[in-house]
């Protein structure tokens, strides 16, 4: 079962290689639309009052970065919110009814794609270096808290699942630059019952130190393991 109105040429294109980001921000474009149909809270927000924009801005590296922001049209903002999105996430999916409910509550708030995820450049979920992926959000933010309109804010970090150990990571590099975190299920630690034997953790190891870019594909059904609601997993299943 798929959502009404993902036509055939839709789903072919969902089903395309994600590896370039090409390919994502087609089907981002292609899919954005029926994105705030899906029947889920957090596509229903009302945007009345916010001023959303989106962007791509190039790094020190030469990749361009997805970002998006959400800021109260009728306010100066109280603070400024500044999101990390997880692994399997990019900043404007299901982020986004977050993102409005906290513009429309009188906050900034600003997102990024890392490098290799969503609509931003690099292989897709490939991360290099975690402390390189955490330096990139860093420089990222660190241009936003220089704009003189929101120098002055008090500023917070959002981070979702493995974007909790991000932002952890930054207030730990830049104890003295933020005022705070929210921390949303971070993925600090994986649980006892997930990790494979240590026999099997040293084999990945050793192949992700020979072949860093090869895909290794889980044989469980990730959509089973993360929505337990039957007919959000029908929705997610169309990808």
């Amino acid at each position: 079962m798929g959502i009404p109105g993902v036509d055939r040429e839709l789903k072919k294109i969902l089903k395309a290689n994600m590896d370039e980001v090409g390919a994502r921000r087609r089907a981002r474009e292609a899919f954005k639309n029926i994105q705030l149909g899906i029947d889920h809270i957090l596509f229903k927000t009302p945007c009345d009052g916010i001023k959303m924009e989106e962007s791509y801005e190039k790094n020190s590296k030469g990749l361009e970065i997805f970002c998006k922001s959400w800021l109260p049209s009728a306010s100066k903002p109280k603070a400024a919110v500044f999101y990390c999105h997880g692994y399997g996430d990019t900043c404007s999916f299901f982020f986004e009814g977050i993102a409005r409910k906290l513009a429309s509550s009188g906050y900034a708030v600003f997102a990024m794609d890392y490098p290799g995820f969503g609509l931003s450049e690099g292989l897709h979920c490939y991360i290099h270096s975690f402390d390189g992926l955490v330096d990139d959000v860093i420089e990222h933010y660190s241009k936003i808290k220089e704009n003189p309109e929101f120098h002055s804010l008090p500023s917070f970090l959002f981070g979702q699942s493995m974007g909790g150990a991000v932002a952890l990571k930054i207030h730990l590099k830049q104890p003295k630059a933020w005022d705070g975190a929210i921390l949303v299920a971070p993925m600090c630690k994986i649980a006892d019952d997930m990790v494979p034997p240590k026999f099997l953790t040293h084999i990945l190891i050793g192949l992700a130190n020979v072949l860093p870019k090869h895909k290794l594909v889980p044989n469980k059904d990730l959509a089973e393991a993360a929505f337990r609601d039957l007919k959000k997993r029908e929705q997610v299943c169309i990808l």
